[in-house]
């Protein structure tokens, strides 16, 4: 993923605090040899707290993924994340008094990857701890019962699945916004974000003036 300076992350904490925010990515594995990588679709908790400067991610997968044998074999995985994007048409992005037939297309996004290491977590006991974790984060305190095993209703569900704790090593994040376009093409493509109200046109047009105003 290429990263312009002005696309880049201004710190960790504008990373982390959207990724908080966006909790299902796509997990690349290393295939076995010929065979392609596994690209596998899930949602995941991000927490920033345990050891190391960039925290872990917990997930869960089902025992028959066949993603398993590739796993065990290079646990050296990649956890992609791209959301708040929409399509800029190439008028909203004409340079200052160019015709606007003259602006280029492009697309704005946010994107954050994280490189992990595996750790495949098959212990029941430490699988409900990682399911109380994960589901912790996505369902308010009573919607939904404890994970424990042996009990019911979950605990005879646990040799269905195999945890997973990914160790983050490195993150690659981009905010691409328009940063580094004149104040007047970014006024232009917020108008346009604004006034089109497509479906994701309000998330993009949130993250654009967030970066704008603490430029």
């Amino acid at each position: 993923m290429l990263i312009h300076p002005w696309d880049a992350a201004r710190d960790t904490a504008e990373w982390q605090d959207w990724l908080a925010a966006h909790d299902f990515g796509q997990l690349a594995v290393n295939g076995l040899p010929g065979e392609p990588p596994f690209v596998q679709p899930m949602h995941f908790a991000y927490d920033p707290s345990p050891g190391g400067p960039f925290g872990e991610v917990l997930a869960h997968l089902a025992r028959p993924n066949p993603l398993w044998p590739a796993l065990d074999a290079n646990p050296e995985v990649l956890l992609s994340v791209v959301d708040d994007y929409a399509f800029v048409p190439g008028p909203w992005q004409a340079p200052p008094g160019a015709p606007p037939e003259h602006g280029t297309p492009t697309s704005v996004y946010a994107a954050v990857q994280l490189r992990c290491t595996a750790h495949v977590v098959d212990d029941p006991e430490e699988k409900a701890t990682l399911l109380n974790r994960q589901v912790g984060h996505f369902q308010p305190p009573g919607l939904s019962e404890t994970v424990a095993v042996g009990e019911a209703p979950y605990g005879r569900l646990l040799s269905g699945i195999r945890g997973m704790r990914l160790e983050v090593t490195d993150v690659r994040a981009k905010f691409k916004y328009a940063g580094h376009k004149p104040e007047e093409v970014q006024d232009r493509i917020a108008k346009g974000l604004a006034d089109r109200g497509g479906l994701r046109d309000a998330a993009a047009l949130a993250v654009q003036q967030r970066r704008r105003q603490e430029a």
